[in-house]
């Protein structure tokens, strides 16, 4: 009887006007190969954050649509909110 848990990022969605990336994390465990439980966490990367502990899929993505053009946009933004 063996128990396995692994994790996978199994959705990445870029949503509205600022291309906000939304990442979903399964965590699955199995015993003996046959799924028990999947569970989920979600997390947003912003054009503004930092990328560097992102997976490499996600880093990619970041880095292909949160352009220059995309980062002042939000940032005018968040200035506008102050």
């Amino acid at each position: 009887m063996a128990l396995t848990e692994s994790t996978v990022e199994d959705k990445i969605e870029i949503v509205g006007d600022y291309k906000m990336v939304q990442v979903r994390t399964a965590t699955v465990i199995k015993k003996d190969g046959v799924e028990l439980t999947r569970s989920f966490s979600r997390h947003v990367v912003a054009p503004n954050a930092d990328i560097s502990k992102e997976s490499t899929e996600v880093k990619a993505i970041c880095n292909a649509v949160h352009t220059d053009a995309v980062k002042t946009a939000y940032a005018s933004y968040l200035a506008s909110l102050e």
